[in-house]
């Protein structure tokens, strides 16, 4: 049984169809990297997923249950599925443990030094134990992201959605955050990512889904994809991406 199934899933904003009948599995355990051009729906898929944006049509189904668009099954949903965006979005007033224990203090009622523990547990999976008592401006682009990371690990997931979290960074910062992806996909953790990270999603994906005008357009293993786009969309977009960044060209070899 997936994890995830999405069926003819729809979202459109005034006259632009942003999704249009999109149908998605995730196993559990599967890394699925959504590619495509700006505008294709990637983060809007995301954002459906998560409860943050309501369908127009399809269904959700989580572990076998279908979703209803209601309030307590979305604060249900969001215990189930982290999100970590490429804006960080952290408190910039509160300590890196306090970013991370407030969610497991908030809405799970996890006692303060229990998060604390959790807090550091997870601060060592992304390589930042010794950042713990930082703020946010103390912290580089890249280290602030793990911090995203490892809040969205915090509420103990089973499944982590992420949105394109390279996308702000310098290319010499990139590295650090494709790494910590890279250890957490080995270790099993499911993962849907919005990414132009060519070389991860080669690697370390099980599946890509090229998303194009706002429907999943190719789906399959990477060698498929990459190795013999069915459609001159997908040529074309991965053509795109290679030639105007040499650094994701080199990843991606």
């Amino acid at each position: 049984m997936p994890l995830l199934a999405l069926t003819g899933i729809s979202k459109r904003f005034g006259a632009h169809r942003a999704l249009d009948e999109v149908s998605l599995a995730v196993e559990p355990g599967e890394v699925v990297a959504i590619i495509g051009r700006s505008g294709s729906g990637k983060s809007t898929l995301l954002r459906v997923i998560n409860g943050l944006e309501r369908p127009d049509s399809g269904t959700i189904a989580f572990d076998g249950k279908v979703l209803a668009p209601t309030g307590h099954q979305t604060r249900a949903l969001r215990r189930e599925i982290g999100i970590v965006f490429q804006s960080y979005n952290l408190f910039p007033h509160l300590s890196v443990e306090r970013n991370i224990t407030l969610g497991p203090t908030v809405a799970k009622g996890m006692r303060l030094p229990a998060a604390r523990e959790l807090a550091r547990r997870v601060l060592a999976m992304v390589d930042l134990e010794d950042k713990i008592d930082a703020y946010p401006q103390q912290l580089s682009g890249g280290e602030q992201q793990r911090v995203a990371i490892a809040r969205a690990l915090a509420m103990e997931p089973r499944l982590v959605l992420f949105d394109e979290i390279t996308a702000a960074l310098d290319p010499e910062l990139i590295g650090e955050v494709v790494r910590v992806l890279e250890r957490l996909a080995q270790g099993g953790m499911t993962m849907v990512l919005v990414t132009h990270e060519m070389g991860f999603a080669r690697k370390s994906a099980d599946t890509i889904v090229f998303m194009h005008a706002g429907r999943v357009w190719e789906k399959g293993p990477p060698a498929k994809l990459f190795g013999a786009p069915h459609t001159p969309e997908l040529a074309s977009f991965i053509d795109a991406i290679l030639s105007v960044d040499p650094a994701a060209k080199r990843r991606a070899g």
